[in-house]
């Protein structure tokens, strides 16, 4: 029974980081506990749509590079293990109107900035105009202030596979799985921390909290001030029978306006049809309360403001569409601290969008960090303390 387990850490949440994080733990030898209240991968949370960008130059700040570099060699270890393909090197295309304001993930600047990062790292890049982008991506009807960054090495991961893969070994280790248990309070007492479940009571050393967009509620402050949760759609638009995409088509992320919202990104094309999507700051909502079915008018919309007149072979009929969610901070950073009140309890959330190319590494730092006290990746630039 629920009231009869004690961990040495147990995890709440098993999406992209907790799986991650439960994973780590197991390999560590650590008696580990694996609580959420769906059975993951799910298409609940912010980890499914079949794919997910990685970037090793990651522009929205250098302190994110180690992350994805950790995430890249554990998920090519999980491949060797498991045999699954969970990791595809298509390259990345990323595009912004040059001199024109841009903004992407509150960033300004994202392809000079993601451009410094790779040269800072020694991460294999070009860069290019217009002219450039047309010859090598002809896809792409670019205008003739874009500027480019090109980085042959990332792609994108699969994220149901990267979870399972986790969550299997994780079992296969000894950690204990608990789905469809709901986490109803999780509160430090005396030397450990104790988990509110409908049936019972976990209590642990210490506890790592991965729930995303139910952090706030389940934390309460000062997580449910700073969080937002925003409501995103993905939509896979039909791609014309004779269309050409070119030998080896990149995932894209392409800023064509001022604004966060103002911009595209997607996948290579598959089984006849491509996967595109946008994101909106603007409307916040809940986990509870999320809308999660996309109506027909929300494609029409996305393909006359982003896809009409910019990508080639591509048509408006839609092959289907489906809705997530993005925890959101303030400045659009992760935070990876412990709670300001309970330092038995860390939190890994809010990812704001750009966290699964992330997840593996993250998982990595914050068990070691459970089991020795510290992480040979640096989290102090994702502590809560920049916003209380």
């Amino acid at each position: 029974m629920s009231n009869a387990i004690h961990a040495d850490v147990a995890v709440v949440g098993l999406g992209a980081m907790g799986a991650a994080a439960l994973y780590q733990l197991a390999r560590r030898g650590v008696r580990a506990v694996g609580i959420d209240r769906f059975a993951p991968p799910h298409q609940l949370g912010s980890s499914h749509g079949e794919t997910r960008i990685t970037r090793q130059a990651v522009g929205e700040g250098a302190a994110y590079v180690p992350f994805v570099t950790k995430s890249h060699e554990i998920w090519r270890e999980l491949e060797a293990e498991t045999g699954e393909t969970l990791l595809v090197e298509s390259g990345a295309l990323i595009m912004d109107p040059g001199g024109a304001p841009s903004s992407h993930h509150g960033k300004p600047d994202f392809v000079a900035r993601t451009a410094q990062a790779a040269t800072d790292y020694g991460i294999e890049h070009e860069t290019f105009g217009a002219d450039e982008a047309r010859r090598r991506f002809p896809q792409f009807a670019v205008a003739e202030d874009v500027q480019a960054y090109y980085e042959p090495r990332a792609g994108y991961v699969i994220p149901e596979r990267c979870i399972a893969a986790q969550l299997t070994l994780a079992r296969a280790l000894g950690a204990d799985v608990r789905l469809g248990e709901m986490a109803t309070s999780v509160a430090q007492a005396g030397d450990g921390v104790e988990i509110g479940l409908d049936g019972g009571v976990i209590r642990a050393d210490r506890v790592i909290v991965t729930a995303g967009a139910w952090i706030g509620p389940l934390l309460g402050p000062p997580f449910n001030r700073l969080l937002q949760v925003k409501r995103q759609t993905l939509h896979w638009f039909e791609t014309e029978e004779d269309a050409s995409f070119g030998e080896r088509p990149p995932v894209f992320i392409w800023m064509h306006g001022a604004g966060d919202s103002d911009y595209l990104y997607g996948f290579p094309p598959s089984g006849g049809r491509i996967k595109v999507a946008s994101e909106q700051y603007a409307i916040s909502t809940t986990a509870g309360s999320v809308d999660r079915i996309v109506r027909p008018q929300e494609s029409v919309e996305m393909f006359a403001a982003h896809v009409r007149g910019r990508i080639r072979g591509v048509t408006s009929k839609v092959a289907k569409a489906a809705a997530c969610v993005y925890t959101v901070t303030p400045d659009f950073g992760f935070i990876i601290d412990e709670h300001p009140s309970q330092d038995r309890i860390t939190v890994v959330s809010a990812c704001s969008g750009h966290g699964f190319k992330h997840s593996a590494g993250v998982g990595f730092a914050v068990a070691e960090q459970a089991v020795t006290g510290r992480s040979v990746i640096d989290l102090s630039p994702f502590s809560i303390g920049r916003f209380v």
